[in-house]
């Protein structure tokens, strides 16, 4: 039995050479070439005497003791002058048997190797027997299917180089004949099964194992296309991030060896890190990548020299092609540069810059021990794979830059635009463990050595503003009960109306913590469950009127408290908008970190230093700036808040304050709540008087140091008092503040004394 390509098959396969014989009697008595003529007669006659190469036999040991006899027929087929440059074979259909070799071909299985077989690239089981009987219904049946699968042998050649054949069959000396001609499948059987083509089991169902016979022999032949075969996998191949499954693809050196037709080739890629001015490794391909010399480039040189370099490569990114480095001179020999070329045996290489839209997106080089192996020709088989490179680098950039932003999202948060570099740091860190399966534990965010600035636009008595809405609004609502009681004359209505007496009494009287709480529930529990009853049963309007004014969350009344928080919500967002606008020009003074929070009102901090941007020179300087544009700012918000604040619903003032200190701290981002924080003992006494400033007095006085229409500057010392009062002639000078500056002591607070504060109005 013939050892077929695929375990099942729908054939009986016989070999065969009636068909070619049918050719050569034709030739016998039709052609006009008696030399011809002669050749065929001869042929003809010699295979009468062994009629089973003729009528089909599964004895396939014929072509090996038939050998010289089948070479003979098949002379035409295989033209002698043409025998080393043509891969060609013949085969028996659907089996591992061939035979007739060109000589070309021979050498190749040769350089294979001894243990090499002939295997179809990326071809299974199924698929082989559904092509089968694809092959039946186009040749058979006479359906013009189109079934046209493209067919590769990968073989390696004598440098171990994988080279790839795309096979193309010749199968007009074969036949098809059906064993059992009862169970043919119908048109509309046909018709579904090629709208079927992954389901084996529908197939085998019509074309059952061995009840078909294919007779014959078949010719194949290859064609070298190791370089388009190479270019297609690279698309399928290059660098790419499959979080759930980081695993490098080791697979791209073999790729650009057959490429390139380089047996010992090298491969390295670098990313260009332009933030940093530096190359980037791809830690994920360190065992498969080689940077032999772009590692050398980046650990030889300190990083004053790499940024000019990197400035030069730039603006001139031109590729370097040098095909044989013994052609170098001495004098190049003789530098640290040609160290690495010596310590790696490097014979031949290419560094070349990716380039998209004026921007260098990566670095490659290719090295090989071998001299000669590259050069400018091989250079220019780049220019196919430029456009793929390209297209792989910056879905790297993109699919890397999500997993680090989905990182930062994770474990930290939204983080404000002047420390994302930090966290984006650790996050990359994180990331590249991730990628080479190691365990990394994020590390703590901090920046040490700053400067903060702070300053609070309050909502002057909102809190007793909402006691007294309070008020109004649950008085409102047993006015309205006690007409509603009043007026249906309920048998329970007695009772009802005594408790909200006792109610009302109590909240303008002698008002308890728990009193609102006690009201609620009692509204709850009895008054709203009988009105609810009473309204399924009558639809009275009066009882709907009173529970459209019902605020269901906490079943009270809410409309007057409802205005003072719209009104808040406005005033938080117009000065919210304010200090975000504001921002832009802050930032560009010296770039730091900025946060703000909203309660009734909005505070805002600001830290300053080196640490921040370490890139950037930082000085006194930038702070005293950052100082004025937050007075101004402020002057900005209370200026704004006079034009708006007759829209609100609720009249309301704000009172403004800015606190100076001269004391360096330390800011950490805290886990569990996801912001930053003032970080350490030692720096808490900053928060502490933060805190407590809201309500602080003047020394010797019941009144606050904060007033509506005027901003309130805290601070230490007489230096301080003489950078604001600075600050504030510049302003009066342009008509934004008054001159009727007030100098005052702050009362002592707990655990600060000694405070000062000046006091200023709006002009």
């Amino acid at each position: 039995m013939p050892e077929f390509l695929q375990e099942e098959s729908p054939f009986q396969v016989y070999l065969s050479f009636k068909k070619y014989l049918d050719v050569l009697e034709h030739i016998r008595y039709n052609d006009r070439l008696e030399y011809r003529v002669n050749y065929a007669e001869s042929v003809i006659e010699r295979f009468k005497k062994f009629p089973e190469l003729c009528e089909g036999s599964q004895d396939f040991s014929l072509l090996t003791k038939h050998q010289d006899l089948i070479r003979m027929l098949l002379a035409d087929l295989f033209p002698t002058g043409l025998t080393h440059n043509e891969i060609k074979a013949a085969s028996i259909p659907f089996t591992d048997i061939s035979f007739n070799y060109t000589e070309r071909f021979r050498k190749i299985l040769s350089d294979a190797g001894h243990n090499f077989t002939l295997e179809f690239r990326d071809m299974t089981q199924d698929e082989m027997y559904v092509l089968s009987c694809c092959i039946i219904v186009q040749l058979y049946f006479k359906k013009d299917i189109k079934f046209i699968i493209p067919f590769y042998y990968d073989i390696p050649d004598q440098h171990g180089i994988i080279r790839h054949y795309k096979i193309t069959v010749n199968s007009d000396f074969s036949e098809i004949i059906p064993i059992d001609q009862k169970n043919f499948p119908t048109d509309s059987e046909i018709e579904i099964l090629l709208e079927n083509l992954d389901d084996v089991s529908l197939w085998k169902k019509h074309f059952p194992p061995q009840s078909w016979m294919l007779k014959g022999f078949n010719i194949f032949s290859l064609v070298d296309c190791t370089a388009e075969v190479a270019l297609s996998d690279l698309k399928s191949t290059m660098i790419q991030i499959d979080p759930e499954n980081p695993l490098p693809n080791e697979n791209l050196k073999e790729i650009f060896k057959s490429y390139f037709d380089v047996a010992e080739l090298n491969f390295g890629l670098m990313l260009m890190d332009h933030q940093h001015q530096k190359l980037e490794k791809l830690p994920i391909y360190e065992n498969v990548f080689s940077n032999y010399l772009l590692d050398f480039w980046i650990n030889l040189y300190d990083e004053k020299i790499q940024k000019t370099a990197f400035q030069n490569l730039k603006y001139n990114p031109k590729p370097i092609v040098i095909s044989d480095v013994d052609h170098f001179d001495d004098e190049i020999k003789n530098t640290p540069n040609f160290s690495v070329l010596a310590k790696n045996n490097i014979k031949s290489f290419m560094v070349i810059p990716i380039v998209h839209e004026g921007e260098v997106l990566a670095l490659m080089e290719f090295t090989s021990e071998i001299a000669g192996s590259f050069n400018g020709l091989k250079l220019k088989k780049l220019d196919s794979l430029s456009d793929i490179l390209i297209f792989s680098l910056n879905r790297f950039k993109h699919e890397r830059d999500n997993q680090i932003e989905a990182i930062i999202q994770r474990e930290y948060t939204t983080i404000h635009n002047s420390v994302i570099w930090k966290f984006r740091n650790e996050a990359e860190k994180y990331f590249n463990a991730s990628l080479q399966r190691k365990l990394y534990t994020l590390r703590e965010i901090s920046f040490k050595n700053l400067s903060p600035l702070f300053g609070v636009s309050d909502i002057r008595s909102s809190s007793d503003k909402r006691f007294h809405l309070m008020l109004d609004d649950l008085n409102e609502q047993i006015d309205c009960l006690h007409q509603l009681f009043s007026d249906l004359n309920f048998p329970e209505s007695e009772k009802y109306l005594l408790a909200l007496d006792v109610f009302e009494n109590e909240l303008n009287n002698d008002f308890k913590a728990d009193t609102e709480q006690r009201f609620q529930h009692f509204l709850r529990e009895e008054i709203h469950p009988f009105l609810q009853a009473e309204l399924e049963m009558t639809s009275m309007q009066n009882i709907k009127d009173y529970f459209s004014k019902v605020y269901s969350v906490n079943s009270l009344f809410y409309s007057n408290r409802r205005k003072l928080d719209e009104s808040i919500t406005l005033i938080n967002r117009k000065i919210a908008d304010i200090l975000d606008e504001s921002q832009v020009e802050a930032q560009e003074i010296y770039p730091h970190y900025y946060e703000r929070f909203k309660s009734d009102g909005v505070e805002h901090n600001l830290y300053i230093g080196q640490n921040l941007s370490p890139s950037i020179k930082y000085s006194q300087r930038q702070l005293s700036e950052l100082r004025f544009w937050q007075l101004k700012t402020i002057c900005r918000i209370e200026h704004d808040f006079e034009n708006f604040s007759t829209q609100l619903a609720i009249s309301l003032e704000i009172a403004s304050l800015i606190f100076v200190y001269n004391e360096r701290i330390d800011i950490r981002f805290r886990m569990d709540e996801k912001r930053f924080d003032v970080d350490g003992a030692h720096n808490s006494f900053y928060e502490i008087i933060k805190k407590r400033l809201e309500k602080a007095k003047i020394k010797d006085s019941t009144e606050r140091i904060t007033c509506p229409g005027k901003i309130t500057i805290v601070y230490f010392g007489m230096e301080n008092q003489k950078e604001y009062l600075n600050y504030i002639s510049r302003l009066q000078k342009i008509g934004i503040l008054k001159n009727d500056v007030e100098l005052l002591r702050v009362e002592d607070l707990q655990g600060a004394s000694g405070l000062l504060a000046m006091r200023v109005s709006l002009a």
